[in-house]
């Protein structure tokens, strides 16, 4: 086995509740930094990392480390990014990428500088119906493409629910469901589609905004739904839907072509069932799980960010590698600009 990969994970939210356990769980991976503002010590000493930081900054400044996880909320990307590509550090950044299209290129830019592996976190991209779905386009059985239909619907900002106040609810620190889940489902329509957006019209919409929590009546100022219509050119649209505020979640995923549809639907956008429709017949299709599978009972997306740890790894060693890119990224900031997600 190479030599393990000294990383360093920025934000102990997500960060520590999928990248971190993922990153323990690999092989090739090993934490040795945990930074955020106020709470990196206490997690760091309950979790076994051996050093702790306040910043981004300054951990790539006293760390040795090859990579860095940056998994803090939106609007600290940018600062986390441009610190660890400053130090050549190798990163891997989440969703959104950045709070506005200017910063998304600034830090597009700085990779490019630095020459270092960079990629965003879209481990969707790796769920094996996903996974088989990209192989039915690339092998020619669903032609020509026309239609890419996803849409994601979920509970948990109807008028009844509660989540805690926070920057989530902060339209100027990058909340809203636009940047949570519309990031996904446009990168995923993009890596089906192979190819980057010509147009889009879309808006955002916010059904819920007077909240409430333990601590009484809030203001969001956010979106609870996000809603696209994208043109890929040579026939192909996408038409790309997410909506926090309904009775039942569910996640539907189709590709429609001419000769057929190939459609994915369940619970979430983890669990699903795969089909394929023509003029004769509906098919279940059998997918092959993730090898890391094992791993979903620690946290649904573990086992998918494994394996988007492997394209980091693959990039890392300067091979060709499946990576998510900050080119991409920056497409997708387009996307979510163009109806409404831009500080």
């Amino acid at each position: 086995m190479s030599e393990r990969l000294r990383t360093g994970i920025v934000g102990a939210g997500f960060g520590v509740k999928a990248h971190l356990p993922a990153l323990l769980a690999h092989e090739r991976y090993e934490v040795v930094a945990l930074a955020s503002p106020s709470s990196a010590a206490a997690i760091a000493k309950e979790r076994g990392i051996p050093h702790a930081f306040a910043s981004c900054t300054e951990m790539v400044r006293d760390c040795e480390l090859d990579a860095v996880t940056v998994a803090s909320p939106p609007f600290a990307h940018r600062e986390a990014v441009l610190a660890a590509l400053a130090a050549g550090k190798h990163v891997l950044c989440e969703k959104p990428f950045a709070l506005n299209l200017s910063h998304a290129e600034e830090m597009l830019s700085a990779s490019q500088r630095a020459g270092t592996a960079c990629g965003l976190a879209h481990e969707f991209r790796w769920i094996p119906a996903r996974q088989a779905i990209k192989e039915l386009i690339v092998n020619g059985h669903v032609k020509p493409l026309r239609e890419i239909e996803i849409a994601q619907l979920s509970t948990f900002l109807r008028m009844d629910g509660t989540r805690e106040r926070g920057w989530w609810f902060d339209r100027n620190r990058g909340g809203g469901i636009a940047g949570a889940l519309l990031s996904h489902v446009i990168d995923m329509a993009s890596w089906l589609a192979a190819r980057s957006p010509q147009r889009t019209t879309g808006f955002l919409r916010t059904a819920n905004p007077h909240r409430h929590d333990a601590k009484g009546e809030f203001v969001s100022s956010v979106d609870d739904g996000a809603f696209a219509l994208v043109d890929y050119g040579d026939g192909l649209v996408a038409r790309l839907c997410v909506d926090a505020t309904v009775a039942q979640s569910s996640f539907t995923l189709a590709v429609h072509a001419e000769n057929r549809t190939a459609v994915e639907s369940g619970p979430s956008a983890v669990e699903t069932t795969l089909y394929a429709v023509d003029e004769r017949e509906t098919s279940e299709l059998q997918c092959k799980p993730s090898p890391y599978a094992r791993f979903s009972s620690v946290q649904p997306n573990v086992p998918y960010l494994m394996e988007l740890y492997d394209a980091f790894a693959t990039a890392i060693a300067g091979k060709e590698s499946a990576l998510p890119t900050f080119a991409e990224a920056v497409e997708t900031q387009k996307v979510l600009a163009a109806i409404g997600f831009s500080v």
